[in-house]
């Protein structure tokens, strides 16, 4: 009879050194063992100068590491195939932001949790699309760079203020895409109740505007990062958190975006929107919170749902027309003029 092979069982072949490829031809793996060893796969690939996917699991240091760490501690884990696994998927999702135009020159930035108190992060003044694992940095929880060439992104703070107050955070993911940033501009939560994935993904509130890399700008994000998984930053953009991996908060951006981009042109079309009725709408958020997704709805009636207030697409704003004051006319002077005028005329006769 086959045997049949799990997760654990693979992490203990590779804890003793063992080759878990070597496994009997007729073994029957587990879907977690199969995750295993895609995930050891990926390590392998790394250490060699592959890429790992941004959303895989990479395997942890030997023990958890923090800012009070030893300098050889921390530049050995940096230089880890762990370590690069993760530089990967930095440029990975660089790239991807790139690509579809949410960010543009050197903006953006994004970070991954890899200790107690540090975090990999993004270089500054590098283009997002043309990244190397190379030019990553290592901070601690303060804003110190810890190990790297290059100078870390000079808005870490906010990345670092999140993942303070929000432990679940893994990852952060910053930058510009265009719809959702004009929605920001107005410092205006898009309406619900029209996309499912919207809701069960996302988790949007507005930050009222700071200087960009200040403690303050970090302050006031991180102050909605309880309840809110993507943040619109006024005037500024948008930055993501995720409780999986840095993937996952990319996808909060491509999620946003498109549900930005699509209720404009809805707004467009000349009819109200056909919305989702509450009932629909606790269902998803119910399937939100079995993902463990935060959302302030949580927990209301449904007809505390789907209010769409502050949303009034094809509102214009015109200054009215100044009008002409008109002179009124004086009866005693229009005399006096007829009189005067008629007496120059005899005058001339």
């Amino acid at each position: 009879m086959p045997a049949v092979i799990t997760a654990k069982e693979v992490e203990a072949i590779i804890a003793q050194g063992g080759d878990p490829k070597n496994l009997p031809a007729d073994a029957i793996l587990t879907p977690s063992a199969k995750d295993a060893l895609r995930d050891y796969a990926n390590a392998r690939r790394s250490s060699g100068g592959g890429s790992s996917p941004a959303g895989a699991t990479v395997t942890a240091p030997a023990r958890p590491l923090n800012s009070k760490s030893s300098k050889a501690e921390l530049e050995a884990y940096f230089n880890s195939p762990a370590a690069h696994a993760l530089k990967e998927q930095l440029c990975d999702i660089g790239r991807r932001l790139w690509g579809r135009a949410y960010v543009d020159g050197n903006g953006g930035n994004i970070a991954i949790r890899v200790g107690e108190d540090i975090a990999l992060c993004t270089p500054t003044l590098v283009s997002k699309g043309f990244m190397k694992p190379e030019d990553m940095c290592l901070v601690d929880f303060e804003g110190n760079q810890l190990a790297g060439v290059k100078k870390r992104t000079s808005e870490i703070l906010m990345h670092l203020q999140i993942m303070k107050r929000q432990p679940k955070a893994i990852a952060t993911c910053h930058c510009h895409p265009p719809y959702s940033t004009g929605f920001a501009i107005a410092g205006l939560v898009p309406p619900t109740c029209m996309i499912p994935e919207y809701e069960v993904f996302a988790s949007v509130a507005v930050a009222p505007y700071r200087t960009p890399g200040t403690p303050e700008m970090g302050q006031l994000v991180a102050d909605l990062v309880d309840k809110h998984n993507t943040i619109l930053m006024a005037n500024h953009g948008v930055v993501s958190w995720s409780h999986n991996n840095v993937e996952d908060a990319y996808f909060k951006m491509e999620i946003l975006e498109a549900y930005c981009r699509t209720i404009l042109v809805t707004a467009q079309l000349g009819i109200p929107a056909k919305t989702m009725s509450s009932g629909q709408l606790q269902d998803l958020l119910k399937i939100k919170q079995s993902l463990g997704i935060p959302d302030p709805r949580h927990g209301l009636k449904e007809c505390e749902l789907c209010d769409n207030a502050e949303w009034r697409p094809g509102v214009s704003c015109a200054v009215p027309a100044k009008s002409t004051p008109t002179v009124g006319l004086d009866a005693d002077a229009e005399a006096a003029v007829k009189t005067i005028t008629d007496q120059i005329m005899a005058q001339m006769k």
